[in-house]
């Protein structure tokens, strides 16, 4: 009964907790599991309370909808969140089919110049920035262009199949290269202009269709690259298990050095035999083995195990009196006689074992 009891108090801890954020719903619920567990007159209280709660909370209930209404009605007359200037460049774009228009940039422009233009359109467009209907789709065809305008060889077949060849070159089964390129990468060459620096440090190649930054600075062949990303991979498992190998490590050392105590305020298998301090008659309990491997004085054990059970009371005492003197001012605020007469009847066993102690002493 008694581990019910310790099961209810922490119910009731629990729903205090949720008291104090105002959730009803769930103290209520941890309550009822608490009076199952160990009747108490602490839970009937607090359950008082919840009512009083549930009272309030419909007679403000209206007010606050209404309220709520309110603001959802003036949030949906806010200016959208985009100018007419950018919502013009985004039909513009999205209207284009010439990928050259689409970046603004001639048809006999560099690499460089490209790669300039883009950086300054994926700025203004994307997604995160412009929040103009479309702007999505505009922010891939941008992505769209550098991709093939970047590449040597699609650039070429571009030339030859451009718009205004489409569907020829469709008719005749030529290679598209437009076609080819996926949208969804348009993410990852952004991040491939504006994730690093693009200084000329580091260039990008397409390899087995996707960007990969390749260093100029250096001439190691693909082996060795290899070999130092097998290597940073290791690496990084080792780093991610260290924590769990430290863990067990001390967990096995901690049983080495650590020591059992050699009582127990409570019953437990470990401690069966009971036993009873010959100052206060506190109860403790020991191991079976008690009699014949404790080598120290009983005396001495016995006034550490007082000092532990008075120290218990004290706490608990303290928690009982806190209780009680807050469901006394809840029971004032509220102007609740009732409630006021049950929280001045609160019993406090803790205090009241921790005066017996006292004067037995």
């Amino acid at each position: 009964m008694d581990g019910n009891k310790d099961e209810a108090d922490k119910c009731i801890e629990i729903a205090e907790n949720y008291i104090k954020e105002r959730n009803r719903e769930k103290a209520e619920k941890f309550l009822h599991k608490a009076e199952r567990l160990y009747p108490s007159q602490k839970a009937k209280d607090l359950l008082v309370q919840i009512k009083l709660m549930a009272e309030k909370k419909v007679e403000t209930e209206q007010p606050r909808k209404r309220n709520v209404a309110t603001a959802k009605a003036e949030e949906s007359k806010k200016a959208p969140e985009y100018t007419p200037e950018q919502l013009e460049a985004v039909k513009k774009i999205n209207k284009c089919k010439d990928y050259y228009q689409i970046l603004g940039v001639s048809k006999d422009a560099t690499d460089s110049e490209i790669k300039k233009a883009y950086k300054k359109l994926a700025l203004q467009f994307h997604p995160d920035k412009n929040k103009c209907p479309g702007a999505a789709e505009a922010f891939k065809a941008i992505g769209n262009s550098v991709a093939v305008l970047t590449d040597m060889e699609k650039r070429k077949q571009y030339d030859l199949y451009g718009p205004e060849d489409e569907r020829v070159a469709s008719r005749t089964q030529q290679y598209n290269p437009y076609r080819e390129f996926d949208a969804d990468a348009t993410d990852e060459i952004f991040n491939m202009f504006f994730g690093s620096s693009f200084n000329g440090a580091n260039v990008y190649v397409r390899r087995g269709g996707r960007w990969q930054r390749q260093s100029t600075g250096s001439h190691e062949n693909h082996h060795t690259h290899h070999h130092r990303e097998q290597q940073h991979n290791n690496y990084s498992a080792f780093v991610q298990l260290l924590p769990i190998v430290l863990a067990i490590v001390l967990s096995m050392a901690s049983s080495f050095f650590v020591s059992e105590p050699p009582y127990s305020l409570q019953p437990n298998p470990k401690y069966p035999v009971a036993r009873t301090t010959v100052n206060l008659k506190i109860p403790y309990y020991v191991k079976e083995t008690f009699a014949a491997e404790f080598q120290g004085s009983v005396r001495r054990l016995e006034m550490s195990v007082e000092e532990e059970y008075i120290s218990n009371l004290r706490h608990s005492c303290y928690r009982e009196k806190n209780y009680r003197d807050s469901m006394i001012w809840k029971a004032r605020n509220f102007g609740d006689r009732e409630l006021f007469q049950a929280a001045q009847n609160i019993k406090m066993p803790a205090c009241d074992k921790l005066q017996s102690l006292k004067n037995y002493g």
